[in-house]
């Protein structure tokens, strides 16, 4: 069976990126972007540095800033009228994954306007078109939802995350820009660039793991592990690095799936509003830990990536206990709370089970779980 993988068709990366929107959208021949932010980039003027981009340039566009930190179906339906009243031709994404992946349905459904009711592009769905063109400028280091064909919708009338995967989807061009991300907060820093290692982490163990994708993984894993505690003190080398090491860790996952870490998060997203990065954070040890019997030799090479030594004379137990605690060491070092006892109600378990089940990202598990046994895991971190 042959493997495929999808990435960008370009992409622009370092301090100075976004200047390249401008020449990017003038040498396709685009005329107008629907600008695609939430309230917050706006308020504190995020956004602005593109907008000023693209009026330097002298560049049409209207922004499109009706989007929750956990998208949903209605702010993709309100985002396709949006774009239909403002007659534009292409989709400018900045933000965190709120905004490109609400950018991503948008896209979408206007190429594809069959599949209207958003709720259709759950899972894998059969879009004939590619997404309206999309240029992705990441104001987060973590998502990489500049480098996927992945996006997370909310259905907030069955209180659940519907994660679509449409190669159709990805954006066209990507400007990974460190200083887009400078003035994200510490706990936000801390949450997405968890959330990144965990894309890398469990991008590297899931079943459909080969070995172009462990090789990004490997390298992800090692850049993240040096740089977030120097990102989360903002300081510019380790924003630069965490911007890389979160998309390097996307080129990879977005091919091969997740497992379920991110299963177990996202209804914790649907149903409580958890930052995502901060659910991934607090579940990732104990999914690795119920993981580790499928990991074959890995946790050893996640290890040594993380900066463990004396990995090659450890046993197989030993290295991986050393890689768990390893990123147990990172999440408390930039203070990610250790367990879900401030979120989970015991009344719960048995819906957040069900709909960690049959999320979409569990299949890639590479271990075989129950929904009898994703109560326990949950439990054990209350």
């Amino acid at each position: 069976m042959a493997n495929r993988f999808v990435l960008n068709e370009t992409s622009y990366h370092g301090a100075g990126a976004i200047q390249e929107i401008a020449t990017e959208a003038k040498g396709r021949g685009f005329q107008k972007a629907l600008v695609c932010s939430d309230p917050d980039l706006i308020k504190f003027n995020v956004t602005k540095k593109v907008t000023d981009v693209l009026e330097a340039a002298g560049l049409a566009y209207e922004i499109y800033s009706n989007i929750k930190p956990n998208p949903t179906i209605q702010n993709v339906q309100h985002g396709v009228e949006a774009f239909k009243a403002s007659k534009a031709d292409y989709l400018i994404a900045i933000g965190g994954g709120s905004s490109m992946d609400t950018a991503k349905g948008i896209g979408i459904v206007i190429a594809n306007p069959e599949f209207e009711d958003v709720r259709s592009l759950e899972g894998v769905a059969p879009t004939k078109n590619k997404s309206v063109p999309i240029f992705a400028v990441p104001t987060t280091a973590g998502t990489a939802a500049e480098v996927t064909i992945n996006y997370v919708i909310t259905d907030t009338e069955k209180n659940r995350k519907m994660v679509c995967v449409d190669p159709k989807d990805i954006p066209v061009v990507a400007f990974v820009d460190p200083e887009m991300m400078a003035s994200m907060p510490k706990g936000l820093t801390a949450a997405t660039g968890m959330d990144a290692l965990t894309h890398a982490i469990e991008g590297y163990i899931t079943g459909a793991a080969w070995e172009l994708s462990d090789m990004f993984h490997i390298k992800a894993i090692e850049v993240i592990s040096r740089s977030l505690r120097a990102a989360v003190e903002n300081d510019p080398k380790g924003r630069e690095d965490m911007a890389l090491g979160q998309y390097i860790a996307g080129m990879g996952f977005s091919n091969v799936g997740l497992g379920i870490v991110h299963s177990m998060a996202h209804p914790l997203g649907a149903l409580y509003d958890t930052p995502h990065g901060v659910a991934n954070a607090i579940i990732l040890p104990t999914g690795m830990e119920y993981n580790a019997p499928a990991t074959g030799e890995k946790y050893r090479e996640i290890a040594r990536a993380m900066g463990v030594e004396g990995v090659d004379d450890m046993t197989q137990e030993e290295y991986r206990k050393a890689a768990i605690d390893a990123v147990k060491k990172l999440s408390s070092d930039v203070g990610i709370p250790a367990d879900l006892k401030a979120i989970v109600k015991e009344e719960d378990l048995t819906f957040l089970a069900q709909s960690a089940f049959d999320d979409a990202c569990r299949p890639g598990n590479p271990r075989d779980v129950t929904v009898e046994q994703i109560i326990e895991l949950y439990k054990s971190l209350m």
